[in-house]
């Protein structure tokens, strides 16, 4: 029987690119680990691609993994297939212009195969204590850049 991991993720960005980061945490049981990072140019939805990547990185063994993130770019390609659709068709989306950040996607598609994800869209900067956590390692990370 697989265990069932937890996981929160958020990026932030300053520009669009600009300096980023990313906040993830992950939970099972008793378990609680906190994990963030940055880059010193980047995009939002490379943050938010990168928080979750982290995470499933971390697992050591296949896991049951509920996800939970503010990103619809992240929950809705996930969820509704499209990242597959886009790998099926050589990062191509459905209008056959190139899928951005396909060398993330094909990434978290591989880590994603090797568990039972299961995705969660939350409100972001609202009451959910592990999103606000999230954001708040994101932004932390982010700022260390300067700019």
């Amino acid at each position: 029987m697989k265990k069932t991991v937890t996981i929160y993720t958020d990026g932030a960005c300053s520009g669009n690119p600009g300096p980023g980061g990313w906040g993830s945490i992950l939970m099972y049981k008793e378990h609680y680990r906190e994990m963030s990072g940055g880059e010193s140019e980047t995009t939002n939805n490379r943050m938010e691609l990168t928080g979750v990547i982290s995470a499933l990185r971390a697992l050591k063994e296949p896991c049951v993994v509920e996800l939970y993130s503010d990103s619809r770019y992240v929950i809705d390609a996930l969820d509704k297939g499209w990242a597959r659709t886009w790998r099926k068709n050589g990062w191509r989306r459905a209008d056959r212009k190139p899928a951005l950040n396909s060398d993330l996607w094909q990434e978290l598609l591989e880590l994603a195969d090797m568990h039972e994800l299961r995705c969660h869209w939350v409100k972001g900067h609202a009451e959910n204590e592990y999103n606000n956590r999230c954001d708040a390692l994101a932004v932390a990370q982010r700022d260390s850049f300067g700019r």
